[in-house]
Protein backbone atom coordinates (compact mmCIF):
# COMPACT_ATOMS: atom_id res chain seq x y z
CA UNK A 1 0.00 0.00 0.00
CA UNK A 2 1.35 3.27 -1.41
CA UNK A 3 1.85 5.47 1.99
CA UNK A 4 3.07 8.61 -0.40
CA UNK A 5 0.69 10.25 -3.42
CA UNK A 6 1.02 13.00 -6.04
CA UNK A 7 -1.75 14.69 -6.93
CA UNK A 8 -1.72 16.86 -10.02
CA UNK A 9 -1.75 16.98 -13.98
CA UNK A 10 0.06 15.65 -17.42
CA UNK A 11 3.40 14.34 -17.43
CA UNK A 12 3.50 13.52 -13.65
CA UNK A 13 3.02 10.04 -13.88
CA UNK A 14 6.07 9.87 -15.59
CA UNK A 15 7.85 9.30 -12.47
CA UNK A 16 6.56 5.94 -11.39
CA UNK A 17 7.99 2.98 -12.60
CA UNK A 18 5.69 -0.09 -13.48
CA UNK A 19 2.53 1.46 -12.63
CA UNK A 20 -0.60 -0.38 -12.54
CA UNK A 21 -4.33 1.32 -12.27
CA UNK A 22 -6.34 1.07 -9.01
CA UNK A 23 -10.50 2.10 -10.32
CA UNK A 24 -12.51 2.90 -6.86
CA UNK A 25 -15.78 3.89 -5.58
CA UNK A 26 -16.19 6.38 -2.35
CA UNK A 27 -19.07 7.70 -0.61
CA UNK A 28 -18.62 10.62 -1.84
CA UNK A 29 -18.29 9.23 -6.04
CA UNK A 30 -16.13 8.24 -7.98
CA UNK A 31 -12.49 9.26 -8.78
CA UNK A 32 -10.75 9.41 -11.66
CA UNK A 33 -8.44 6.44 -11.83
CA UNK A 34 -5.66 5.93 -9.73
CA UNK A 35 -2.06 4.81 -11.01
CA UNK A 36 0.35 3.06 -8.31
CA UNK A 37 3.96 2.60 -8.92
CA UNK A 38 8.03 3.45 -7.58
CA UNK A 39 9.47 6.11 -7.30
CA UNK A 40 12.70 4.75 -6.05
CA UNK A 41 12.07 2.25 -3.15
CA UNK A 42 9.23 3.36 -2.34
CA UNK A 43 5.70 2.36 -3.52
CA UNK A 44 3.49 6.03 -4.74
CA UNK A 45 0.21 6.47 -5.75
CA UNK A 46 -0.76 9.36 -8.31
CA UNK A 47 -3.98 11.02 -9.14
CA UNK A 48 -4.75 13.17 -12.00
CA UNK A 49 -6.80 15.72 -10.23
CA UNK A 50 -9.01 16.90 -13.41
CA UNK A 51 -8.69 13.34 -14.51
CA UNK A 52 -7.06 11.30 -17.14
CA UNK A 53 -7.97 13.13 -20.08
CA UNK A 54 -7.68 16.91 -18.27
CA UNK A 55 -11.53 17.25 -18.70
CA UNK A 56 -12.42 18.26 -15.17
CA UNK A 57 -11.98 22.25 -14.93
CA UNK A 58 -11.10 23.35 -11.19
CA UNK A 59 -14.68 23.63 -10.12
CA UNK A 60 -16.03 20.67 -11.36
CA UNK A 61 -13.46 18.40 -9.47
CA UNK A 62 -14.68 16.25 -7.00
CA UNK A 63 -12.26 16.67 -4.58
CA UNK A 64 -13.73 14.82 -1.25
CA UNK A 65 -14.22 11.74 -3.57
CA UNK A 66 -10.32 12.31 -4.57
CA UNK A 67 -9.01 12.63 -1.44
CA UNK A 68 -10.96 9.65 0.20
CA UNK A 69 -10.04 7.45 -2.56
CA UNK A 70 -6.29 8.46 -1.48
CA UNK A 71 -7.17 7.18 2.24
CA UNK A 72 -8.76 4.16 1.04
CA UNK A 73 -5.17 3.11 -0.52
CA UNK A 74 -3.22 3.69 2.62
CA UNK A 75 -1.92 7.16 1.69
CA UNK A 76 -0.56 9.28 4.96
CA UNK A 77 1.13 12.44 2.80
CA UNK A 78 0.74 14.11 -0.59
CA UNK A 79 2.63 16.46 -2.23
CA UNK A 80 0.38 18.04 -4.30
CA UNK A 81 1.13 20.00 -7.53
CA UNK A 82 -0.53 23.62 -8.72
CA UNK A 83 0.22 26.07 -12.08
CA UNK A 84 -0.56 29.39 -10.15
CA UNK A 85 0.18 32.98 -10.55
CA UNK A 86 2.38 35.50 -9.07
CA UNK A 87 0.60 38.20 -6.97
CA UNK A 88 4.28 39.01 -5.44
CA UNK A 89 5.25 41.24 -7.37
CA UNK A 90 9.65 39.77 -6.58
CA UNK A 91 8.22 36.21 -8.00
CA UNK A 92 8.79 34.78 -11.26
CA UNK A 93 7.16 32.85 -14.24
CA UNK A 94 9.66 29.53 -13.85
CA UNK A 95 9.77 29.60 -10.35
CA UNK A 96 8.54 26.81 -7.82
CA UNK A 97 6.85 27.96 -4.83
CA UNK A 98 6.08 25.75 -1.51
CA UNK A 99 3.25 27.55 0.33
CA UNK A 100 3.21 27.62 4.12
CA UNK A 101 -0.75 29.39 4.52
CA UNK A 102 -3.91 29.94 2.39
CA UNK A 103 -6.90 32.02 1.67
CA UNK A 104 -9.84 30.55 0.72
CA UNK A 105 -11.61 32.53 -1.49
CA UNK A 106 -13.93 29.58 -3.40
CA UNK A 107 -17.38 29.32 -3.54
CA UNK A 108 -19.16 26.83 -4.35
CA UNK A 109 -16.92 23.62 -3.94
CA UNK A 110 -18.15 20.99 -0.99
CA UNK A 111 -15.11 21.85 1.68
CA UNK A 112 -15.71 19.40 4.35
CA UNK A 113 -16.66 15.48 5.45
CA UNK A 114 -17.82 16.58 8.58
CA UNK A 115 -21.35 17.75 7.70
CA UNK A 116 -23.45 15.79 10.55
CA UNK A 117 -22.71 15.23 14.06
CA UNK A 118 -20.50 15.29 16.06
CA UNK A 119 -19.20 18.81 14.74
CA UNK A 120 -16.10 19.02 14.46
CA UNK A 121 -13.72 22.12 13.62
CA UNK A 122 -10.40 21.12 12.58
CA UNK A 123 -7.24 23.14 13.68
CA UNK A 124 -5.33 24.69 10.38
CA UNK A 125 -2.99 27.18 11.89
CA UNK A 126 -0.73 25.05 10.04
CA UNK A 127 -2.33 24.19 6.91
CA UNK A 128 -0.29 22.34 5.16
CA UNK A 129 2.24 19.76 6.48
CA UNK A 130 5.44 21.64 8.05
CA UNK A 131 7.66 18.46 7.99
CA UNK A 132 7.04 17.55 4.21
CA UNK A 133 7.70 21.74 3.41
CA UNK A 134 10.96 21.04 4.81
CA UNK A 135 11.51 18.19 2.60
CA UNK A 136 10.50 19.98 -0.63
CA UNK A 137 11.90 23.21 0.67
CA UNK A 138 15.18 21.39 1.10
CA UNK A 139 15.23 19.21 -2.31
CA UNK A 140 14.56 22.31 -4.41
CA UNK A 141 18.11 23.98 -2.65
CA UNK A 142 19.70 20.57 -2.85
CA UNK A 143 18.56 20.64 -7.17
CA UNK A 144 19.36 24.03 -7.27
CA UNK A 145 15.98 24.87 -8.49
CA UNK A 146 14.77 28.65 -8.37
CA UNK A 147 11.90 28.08 -5.33
CA UNK A 148 10.06 30.31 -2.81
CA UNK A 149 9.03 29.03 0.90
CA UNK A 150 6.60 30.28 3.07
CA UNK A 151 4.65 31.92 0.30
CA UNK A 152 0.61 32.52 0.91
CA UNK A 153 -1.66 31.27 -1.68
CA UNK A 154 -4.99 32.42 -2.64
CA UNK A 155 -7.43 30.25 -4.21
CA UNK A 156 -10.06 31.20 -6.25
CA UNK A 157 -13.21 29.53 -7.76
CA UNK A 158 -11.94 29.40 -11.42
CA UNK A 159 -12.45 28.47 -14.56
CA UNK A 160 -12.29 32.02 -15.06
CA UNK A 161 -8.69 33.94 -14.67
CA UNK A 162 -8.90 36.57 -12.22
CA UNK A 163 -9.44 40.36 -12.55
CA UNK A 164 -7.22 43.06 -11.98
CA UNK A 165 -9.31 44.24 -9.10
CA UNK A 166 -9.13 40.84 -7.51
CA UNK A 167 -5.35 40.25 -7.93
CA UNK A 168 -4.81 43.82 -6.28
CA UNK A 169 -7.35 43.09 -3.31
CA UNK A 170 -5.19 39.43 -2.80
CA UNK A 171 -2.25 41.45 -2.86
CA UNK A 172 -3.62 43.69 0.20
CA UNK A 173 -4.59 40.51 1.87
CA UNK A 174 -1.17 38.89 1.58
CA UNK A 175 -1.09 36.49 -0.93
CA UNK A 176 1.75 36.17 -2.76
CA UNK A 177 0.47 33.56 -5.46
CA UNK A 178 -2.74 32.59 -6.97
CA UNK A 179 -4.56 29.53 -7.95
CA UNK A 180 -8.14 27.55 -8.98
CA UNK A 181 -6.97 23.99 -6.94
CA UNK A 182 -5.55 24.43 -3.46
CA UNK A 183 -8.59 24.44 -1.87
CA UNK A 184 -10.59 22.43 -0.48
CA UNK A 185 -8.10 20.06 -1.22
CA UNK A 186 -5.57 21.15 1.79
CA UNK A 187 -8.52 20.70 4.22
CA UNK A 188 -10.11 17.56 3.25
CA UNK A 189 -6.26 15.69 3.56
CA UNK A 190 -6.36 17.05 6.87
CA UNK A 191 -9.45 16.04 8.27
CA UNK A 192 -8.45 12.43 7.02
CA UNK A 193 -5.60 13.51 9.03
CA UNK A 194 -3.41 13.15 5.56
CA UNK A 195 -0.06 15.18 5.79
CA UNK A 196 -0.42 17.99 2.47
CA UNK A 197 2.23 19.64 0.58
CA UNK A 198 1.83 21.88 -2.37
CA UNK A 199 4.88 22.45 -4.63
CA UNK A 200 3.02 25.26 -7.09
CA UNK A 201 5.23 26.54 -10.53
CA UNK A 202 4.62 30.21 -11.43
CA UNK A 203 3.29 30.21 -14.94
CA UNK A 204 2.46 33.44 -15.34
CA UNK A 205 2.05 36.98 -13.44
CA UNK A 206 -0.97 37.56 -11.97
CA UNK A 207 -4.18 39.33 -14.27
CA UNK A 208 -2.93 43.67 -14.27
CA UNK A 209 0.91 42.41 -13.99
CA UNK A 210 1.10 41.37 -17.40
CA UNK A 211 -0.68 42.67 -20.90
CA UNK A 212 -3.26 39.17 -20.71
CA UNK A 213 -3.35 35.71 -19.36
CA UNK A 214 -3.58 32.31 -21.83
CA UNK A 215 -3.85 28.81 -20.79
CA UNK A 216 -1.93 27.84 -23.60
CA UNK A 217 0.79 29.92 -22.14
CA UNK A 218 0.19 28.13 -18.89
CA UNK A 219 0.69 24.68 -20.04
CA UNK A 220 4.00 26.04 -21.71
CA UNK A 221 5.48 26.90 -18.91
CA UNK A 222 4.45 24.12 -17.67
CA UNK A 223 5.86 21.85 -19.80
CA UNK A 224 9.37 23.29 -19.69
CA UNK A 225 9.59 23.32 -15.75
CA UNK A 226 8.21 19.64 -15.67
CA UNK A 227 11.66 18.38 -15.80
CA UNK A 228 12.81 20.39 -12.41
CA UNK A 229 9.37 19.06 -10.75
CA UNK A 230 10.07 15.52 -11.47
CA UNK A 231 13.67 15.87 -10.53
CA UNK A 232 12.51 17.70 -6.76
CA UNK A 233 9.52 15.29 -6.71
CA UNK A 234 11.55 12.29 -7.11
CA UNK A 235 14.07 13.50 -4.10
CA UNK A 236 11.63 14.27 -2.05
CA UNK A 237 10.05 11.13 -2.16
CA UNK A 238 13.22 9.59 -0.81
CA UNK A 239 13.53 11.81 2.00
CA UNK A 240 10.17 11.88 3.42
CA UNK A 241 10.55 10.30 7.05
CA UNK A 242 8.49 7.24 7.30
CA UNK A 243 7.46 8.22 10.79
CA UNK A 244 5.24 11.22 11.28
CA UNK A 245 5.73 13.62 14.08
CA UNK A 246 3.84 16.72 13.03
CA UNK A 247 0.26 17.29 14.25
CA UNK A 248 -1.52 16.11 10.52
CA UNK A 249 -1.84 12.41 12.04
CA UNK A 250 -3.78 13.74 15.01
CA UNK A 251 -6.34 16.39 13.34
CA UNK A 252 -9.36 15.53 14.57
CA UNK A 253 -8.19 14.97 18.71
CA UNK A 254 -10.07 17.26 20.32
CA UNK A 255 -11.73 18.49 17.13
CA UNK A 256 -15.08 17.03 18.32
CA UNK A 257 -17.84 18.94 20.26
Amino acid sequence: MPRIAIIGGSGLEDLLQGSKTVRLETPYGTPPPISVGVIGREEVAFLPRHGPKHDLPPHKINYRANIYSLKQVGVERIIATNAVGAINATYNPGELVIPSDILDMTKSRNGTYFDAAPVTHIDVTEPYCPELCSVLTECCKATRVDSRAKAILAATEGPRYETPAEIRMLGKLGADIVGMTGAPEVFLARELEICYSALCFISNKAAGMQERLSAVEVMNVGKRIMPSMLKVIRIAVEKIPTERTCMCAKATHQAKV
